[in-house]
Formats: C-alpha cells, structure tokens, sequence
C-alpha cells in the first residue's frame, strides 16, 4: 500500500512513515497561490515557499536580500492554496543565526501570520540553539546541509561541497546533530552521491537531496527550473520537464500579433 497515494493531509509522520517503507518524497518549490495550486492538484508531497523566490521572482543574484516579511507573502499565498502538501517555510538570512531568540520570533511570525507547517534553517551545530528553541515551541524544523546558498560568500562559489573528506566528515556530523535535535528531515544540497548514501543510511529522518544524486529519501527542485521558466540555469542535476519559457513567449507573440491585427477580440469575443 502507498502512502503516497492514500493520504489526504502530509505530516512530519507520514515522512518519517515514507523513509520507514522506502517510498521517496517528492518536493518542489511554491511561491504564489496559482502555481501552489497546480503542484498540489498534482500530489507533491512538500512544498517548499524558498528563500529562492529571491532569485526567481524578484529577480536578485543571491538569496541574501529577501525579508522575513516578503517570506511570510509567499508563505501566506502558498498555505491559501494547499490542501495535501505539508508546507514548510526558509527561514531567511539574518534572522536566526547567532541569535536563538531571534531565530524563534522569526518563526512563530511565519507560523501566525502564514499557516505554514514547519520550518527550515541552512546549517549544522553552529545553529543548534535556534532549533533547540524553535522545536520547544513546538514548530517542526526541517535542517540543510551541503551547500548552504545564504553562506555563499563564505563558499565564494556555488560549486559541490564536501568533496574533501575532512569536509564531509563534518556533514555526517552535524546530520546526526539535526537529528539529535529532533529535526524531522534534511535537505542535502549538491554534495557527492556516496555521501548522500552514507548520510540517508546512517540516519533515521528523511533526507531531501537537490544535487546528491538518487540515494536520499527524497528530491527538491526549484520549480521554476523544472518546468523551464528560467532560461539560463543548466546544472547537471536539474532535468526540465517542460520549456515555459518559450511555450509562453510563443503565445505571447502570437497574442501581440492578433491584438496589433485586429483579429483580437472577435465577434464571440465581446459582450
């Protein structure tokens, strides 16, 4: 019996049931009520309203300048869409590292203000007091490790990390420090596939992985990426399964056409 197919609300439960039963979680990225509509309509498991709608929806190189405010927008339009999905919400930069207080008013403004489910934060043991925090008022957090896109400067580049095995060693360590938390899942961002194996058999929580190949739990893309509305993003790992990009230029074209013509509106076309 799937799980997938027989549940009608996701939870943390249920991840934890699908890992248990060796059934993958499929993840995608949500930013607006009409495209939410649309993933969840199609039975993604989780949603994920990305610090990314930086980058593709207002259009920054990096997802450093997105507020909590414009993260609790999406998060807002994203929740009034679902009905399966389990919802979970980036915290964005600068409001939960080195400050565990802060890191937990950041939350509870996401939880009460949007509805979402959980939570996720970029990072090992240097922000266990923040999840400490945040799990003790009872709001479910998602960890990510790997490359961590609001440390790309410390990073320099976007490139694969813990190739170096001193480098990887830490990330076994602080995957076992999220799950001795109590973190109910881990996202890992493009790190070697033998690492991703080790990491996904060692621990007991689900791992989500965006570039760590096919042996975590489960798989994250940035929507927007999958379905080919942005043009210029080719890392190995991303398959298109659609180029919206030019299917919706296409119309447009042919729109521009038909108005400048006259063709549009017809006479069935007008009241």
């Amino acid at each position: 019996m799937s799980v997938h197919r027989d549940v009608k609300k996701v939870t943390t439960h249920i991840l934890q049931a699908m890992k248990s039963r060796g059934e993958k979680i499929a993840m995608l990225t949500a930013y607006d009520y009409s495209m939410a509509r649309i993933l969840d309509a199609a039975g993604v498991d989780v949603l994920l309203v990305g610090d990314s709608a930086s980058n593709v929806m207002a259009g920054h190189e990096t997802t450093l300048p997105i507020t909590l405010d414009q993260m609790i927008y999406h998060a807002s339009s994203v929740v009034r869409a679902v009905d399966r999905a389990l919802v979970v919400v980036d915290l964005p930069f600068g409001t939960y590292q080195g400050n565990s207080k802060l890191a937990l008013e950041s939350t509870i403004r996401i939880m009460k203000e949007s509805g979402a489910h959980a939570v996720k934060l970029e990072g090992g043991g240097e922000i266990d007091e923040s999840i400490k925090r945040i799990l003790k008022a009872g709001v479910p957090v998602m960890g990510h490790l790997g490359l961590t896109p609001q440390s790309i400067y410390k990073f320099g580049t976007y490139t694969v990390r813990a190739k170096e095995e001193e480098e990887a060693a830490q990330l076994i360590k602080d995957a076992k420090t999220l799950q001795k938390l109590g973190c109910f899942a881990i996202v890992l961002e493009k790190i070697p596939a033998h690492l991703t194996k080790i990491v996904s058999e060692e621990l007991i929580i689900p791992t989500i992985g965006i570039g760590g190949g096919g042996h975590a739990d489960g798989q994250v893309l940035v929507t927007h990426d999958m379905v080919g509305i942005t043009k210029d993003f080719h890392p190995r790992f991303l398959r298109r399964y659609l180029e919206l990009f030019d299917v919706m230029k296409e119309a447009t074209e042919q729109y521009i056409k038909d108005v400048k013509s006259g063709d549009f509106p017809n006479e069935n076309e007008q009241y």
